[in-house]
């Protein structure tokens, strides 16, 4: 779980969305903080129309306390109203001054009705977060019930493993199921309609490889697929309220770094989608986490 929380607020569902997710994701005690981000003196409107620069900062505060009484009773945040010329990039930012553990967004307004969808903006600039991110999907608030499946994309590597034990962490509370889904990348050579018969017997000895290790993980149901990555684990995400995956293994260090599949993902998965940041795989190369240290993991990266 996490202890420190940076949501984007915009006056839209998405935000609302966004810190429905974050109330799940946060520990018991956990920090929260709502921002939203207005261009201020960097709009070149404010150079010639008086009093606008106010009125600006006026209506930022005021969306905010709405959007903390809109969340219920008993939620409790530090409202920021931050001048920024992209949000994404704020935010970013926000989450470094705040020292936080998790960046949570909604879905594009303009997404696949269901669908986690990022505008290219707020897109851009999370993909260098200093901490994990979470999308929530769109009209998650209408239906913020507690977590009762949670997949992983997994494969062995310290990525994986670092999601598969945040994962039980955030499953923790609700004795949620784990499920994790191993996909085995269809060759290449597939493609071409020259495969050999030799292909599949090997593709079978694969998935039974796959499915062995996937049954030693405590605690988790395991199952194994071939097919395109992210194809496999959109349609995995169907099947369980919250995806957790690891970012890219390479890039700046303590960075999240979106490969081609997170970024599949986050234009086609239909559940809530967590990716965490590369630090907290640098981490479980290392050694293997505890559950007790999932979220220390994560929140390492901050």
């Amino acid at each position: 779980m996490f202890n420190n929380a940076v949501v984007g607020i915009d006056g839209a569902q998405g935000g609302r969305d966004a810190v429905a997710l974050a109330q799940r994701l946060l520990a018991e005690g956990g920090r929260l903080a709502l921002v939203h981000v207005h261009q201020g003196r960097l709009h070149p409107l404010h150079a010639v129309t008086p009093g606008l620069l106010d009125e600006e900062s006026e209506a930022s505060e005021k969306l905010l306390r709405e959007e903390l009484e809109n969340a219920g009773e008993g939620v409790k945040a530090t409202l920021i109203s931050a001048v920024g010329a992209s949000a994404g990039a704020t935010l970013h930012s926000q989450a470094e001054e705040l020292e936080a553990d998790l960046i949570v967004v909604g879905s594009c307004r303009h997404g696949a009705v269901g669908r986690v969808m990022l505008g290219d903006d707020t897109r851009r600039a999370l993909n260098g977060s200093p901490c994990a991110v979470a999308i929530a999907s769109k009209r998650y608030a209408e239906h913020p019930k507690p977590f009762e499946r949670i997949g992983v994309g997994y494969n062995g590597t310290p990525e994986s493993r670092a999601a598969l034990e945040l994962a039980r962490q955030v499953a923790a509370p609700t004795r949620a199921r784990v499920q994790a889904l191993e996909v085995i990348a269809i060759p290449t050579y597939a493609y071409t309609g020259m495969v050999a018969a030799s292909v599949g017997d090997e593709i079978d000895v694969v998935l039974k490889e796959a499915g062995e290790r996937l049954r030693a993980l405590p605690g988790v149901e395991g199952n194994a697929v071939y097919g395109l990555t992210g194809e496999e684990l959109a349609a995995f995400g169907d099947e369980v309220d919250l995806l957790v995956v690891g970012s890219r293994g390479y890039g700046p260090w303590k960075r999240l770094v979106l490969g081609s599949t997170s970024d599949y993902l986050e234009r086609h998965a239909r559940c809530s989608l967590l990716v965490l940041p590369r630090a907290a795989t640098q981490a479980g190369a290392r050694k293997e986490p505890s559950q007790s240290q999932a979220a220390a993991g994560a929140r390492s990266a901050a």
